[in-house]
């Protein structure tokens, strides 16, 4: 395919900038467009699992991300009823050999910082910071994007324009300006704090799962080893947009009391000096993704709760599955586009509603209490940890 068909790509988080990629491996020209004036990824640890971090290796960035991130033996799961770990899956090179890729847990700036040193590099992308979609008009030549800095604004041709600009996406509100996101009535509360704060024995390469009444809080190294994130997810009423308000520590201490929390889940609360928090939204499933030579991919298309750790998995997962649809299609014509779009849409769907449900459910076992809470302790014994591990197969074992 020639390198002059340009892709225009709205957003330059995890999903923007590496569907940027995948295209460009495909032999797109592509522009990416970010508001932003520098990448500055709010937030601060992720899950990179197996089937999000092959497409990662397969970019090229196993040595770039392998520096930074945390490859974890384990994930403990604990609960706050019984007062401890209550069963411990098994990770490290038992899930690299079993689903042939890693599993990672790094910090969100440095996946950022990796994926944008790439970009640079890559002489088909145009990386362009502190200008952002504004409209997109199609006719017989394919799509012309307009786009802002400031106040100056230029149009560019364009076979396709991708909406990877998040759970408030411009490019969304185009397509589909009725749809909304909804907010869950939950809210993530986070922190890091460097791992030499904590006992030893609280700082091994593991990701901690605490399941608790009405709440649920999840440890695990990040920075090499250096940091621990923390995440608490809690139940309230406030629900502003955004990713990084300030957080009461007060007002978090509280959520986990020491008459429902033992001491070692409140330490890690407590080790945190402090906190910023986001009110958790996700989107109705719309039903289709795409009109004409415009679509939508990650949290535009498809934000989901956190609790599978798969939203920026979804997105790199869908940032594959958009190149090779495209790449299938016609050849130097632009008219198989919209219906490449259409393809890559359907081959997605079901698998990430199949996720969002997920993500939902396991918010309410995590939240379990009384008998209820007693029920899934002995359930999850019961099951093992291999057979835990191999709940998640689907996931993991997933190639585009």
């Amino acid at each position: 395919m020639a390198l002059t068909r340009t892709v225009i790509v709205a957003g330059a988080g995890i999903g923007g900038l590496t569907a940027s990629l995948t295209l460009a491996a495909q032999g797109f020209r592509v522009v990416v467009l970010e508001k932003a004036e520098r990448l500055e990824e709010a937030g601060a640890g992720i899950q990179i699992s197996p089937n999000a971090s092959r497409v990662l290796v397969e970019l090229g960035l196993k040595e770039r991300l392998a520096r930074r991130a945390v490859t974890p033996e384990s994930v403990a799961i604990m609960s706050a009823r019984a007062g401890g770990e209550i069963v411990r899956m098994p990770l490290g090179e038992a899930a690299a050999f079993r689903a042939g890729s890693p599993y990672w847990v790094i910090h969100r700036a440095d996946l950022q910082a990796a994926l944008e040193a790439a970009v640079n590099d890559h002489p088909d992308i145009d990386l362009r910071l502190g200008c952002q979609f504004e409209d997109v008009t199609k006719h017989a030549k394919g799509l012309t994007v307009v786009q802002r800095r400031g106040n100056a604004r230029q149009q560019e041709l364009a076979v396709a324009l991708i909406g990877a600009d998040g759970i408030w996406s411009s490019v969304r509100g185009h397509l589909f300006p009725d749809l909304q996101p909804q907010f869950s009535g939950l809210i993530a509360w986070r922190g890091t704090l460097d791992a030499t704060a904590l006992p030893r024995e609280y700082t091994s390469p593991r990701v901690q799962l605490w399941m608790g009444p009405d709440a649920h809080l999840v440890a695990y190294p990040i920075s090499a080893g250096r940091q621990i994130n923390v995440v608490a997810i809690v139940a309230g009423t406030w629900n502003r947009p955004g990713w990084s308000a300030p957080g009461d520590t007060r007002e978090i201490k509280d959520a986990f009391a020491s008459q429902r929390w033992p001491a070692t889940a409140r330490m890690l609360i407590g080790a945190v000096d402090g906190w910023r928090k986001w009110a958790l939204f996700t989107l109705p499933d719309i039903g289709r993704w795409s009109e004409g030579a415009v679509t939508l991919l990650g949290d535009a298309a498809h934000a989901m709760l956190p609790f599978a750790a798969q939203g920026a998995g979804m997105a790199i997962e869908d940032a594959a599955v958009l190149a090779k649809a495209l790449s299938d299609s016609t050849g130097e014509s632009i008219a198989g586009i919209p219906a490449a779009l259409q393809r890559y849409a359907q081959m997605r769907r079901a698998r990430v509603l199949k996720v969002q449900r997920l993500a939902r459910r396991q918010g309410r076992i995590y939240h379990l209490s009384g008998p209820a809470a007693i029920a899934r302790d002995l359930a999850i014994r019961a099951i093992g940890p291999q057979r835990m591990l191999a709940r998640q197969d689907w996931i993991y074992d997933w190639r585009a």
